[in-house]
Parts: structure tokens; sequence; C-alpha cells
């Protein structure tokens, strides 16, 4: 009798310890492994999960900006990866609200603005690359050492430069035009980022395909092939190396 009295109670105390709420620091880890595992649908999960204790913790606001970003590349109807992208931008700009010196979270916006550049009209391309110069600019000025935030300087740069001579006078006319880039500044953001990060394919690779739009190509070439050689380890790395791959082949 006793015996059976004590498996009850360890099966309600069992059943008791499943059903009590986790953490957010629990939910948080679970997150963060999957996101080393790049299971973007099952990070996500988790991290709104732990949002919802924490609706004002700068890193993970950061972290769910990050997820719902990457998710974009799960989409194929662009509207859907529009109000995709919006939800990621919201959870950027939270982060900054919630702690305006603090870099990762203006890098964070500048990436969601990059993310949705080409799902949105010349106007609001126009806005959004402004931001997205703004924001990386910001995210370098409170730390130098953000690897990511020179990348995404250097991505603008090399985006507006590349821009011919009629668009970019179109853009002047219409919209006001842009600040000044050079594929020169590019150069130098991204010897940066790949200074502070070398083994970061994605600075590897664009610093090759902004040497080769300066006509550059041997150089070019070596880098853009060391960028290819690299293992992946992001979800954004798949798509890094295909843009890699097609300057390589327009390489002449």
């Amino acid at each position: 009798m006793q015996r059976s009295l004590f498996l009850v109670l360890l099966v309600i105390l069992s059943q008791a310890s499943f059903a009590a709420p986790r953490t957010a620091e629990e939910w948080i880890a679970q997150g963060d492994d999957a996101d080393r595992r790049l299971d973007t649908k099952a990070a996500l999960a988790s991290y709104l999960e732990a949002e919802a204790m924490r609706p004002n913790d700068t890193g993970l606001l950061i972290k769910i900006a990050k997820q719902d970003g990457e998710s974009m590349v799960d989409v194929s109807d662009d509207k859907e990866k529009r109000k995709v992208g919006a939800t990621a931008l919201a959870f950027a700009q939270r982060s900054v609200k919630a702690d305006p010196d603090r870099s990762d979270a203006h890098l964070a916006v500048s990436i969601c603005y990059g993310r949705m550049l080409d799902l949105v009209p010349a106007r609001t391309k126009v806005e959004y690359s402004r931001e997205v110069k703004k924001a990386a600019e910001r995210a370098v000025s409170l730390d130098s050492g953000n690897d990511y935030a020179w990348h995404m300087l250097g991505r603008w740069h090399q985006a507006a430069a590349d821009l011919n001579g009629l668009t970019k006078g179109l853009v002047r006319i219409v919209y006001g035009g842009l600040p000044e880039s050079s594929f020169s500044e590019a150069e130098t953001c991204f010897r940066k980022a790949m200074e502070l990060n070398p083994g970061r394919l994605a600075h590897v690779v664009e610093l090759g395909r902004t040497l080769g739009m300066k006509g550059q190509i041997k150089e070019a070439r070596k880098y853009i092939n060391q960028g290819l050689s690299m293992p992946s380890r992001e979800r954004d790395d798949p798509g890094t190396k295909q843009r890699g791959k097609e300057s390589l082949e327009g390489l002449r």
C-alpha cells in the first residue's frame, strides 16, 4: 500500500515537473542550439517563446530579427517575403529602442533593410538604401570590431557604386540621389571585415566581387575562389557562394 502511494506521488510530481513553465533562458538555449544547426523554424519558435517572457530583451529581439530575416529565403511569394521582412525589421527596430547604444541592434536594422531592397518600389528602394548605410555606420561607430557591420557598409558602397550613370542620374533627379559611394570604399570595408573575421566566407567572396567590379581580375578570382572553398556555416552562405560563382563566370 505504501509502495503504491509512493509510486502515485512520483507520477504526480513527474507530471507536474513536465507541466511547469520553462524559463526564458531554457527557450533561448534551445533556440541557440537550433540556430547552430541552421534550423531557422525551430530557432524562431523557441525565441518567440522566450520573447513572451522577456519582451524588452535586446539580444533576444536581435536573434528573432535574424531568424525572421533568414526565413525569407524559404518563401517564394514576394508579397509574403515582404511581410516576413517587415516583421524582422520590426523586431530589429525594437532592439534599437530597447538599447540604442548596442552595435548589433543597429546592424540588425541595416541587414533587415538590405534584405528588402529587391522587394520594394524604386522610391522605397532609395529610402531603404539610405537606411542600410545609416544603420551600418551607426553600428561601426558603436563597435569598430563588429565585422558584419563593416560588411554591410561594404555591400552598400558596392551596390551604390555599381549603378550605371543613367540610373544614378535618374535617382538624383527623381529621388534626390544617394550618398557618395565607391568601389574603393567597398574594398576597404570588406578588407576590414576580413581582418576582424577571416573565417566568414561572405567577407572573402564580396571582396573578390568588388575587385572584379574594379577590373582587378586576377585578385578577384583569387578571393572569390578562396571564399567558394570555405565551408558554409551560415544560412546565407549558399546564396553568397552562388553570387560568387556568377561573378566568377562573368570575369574576363
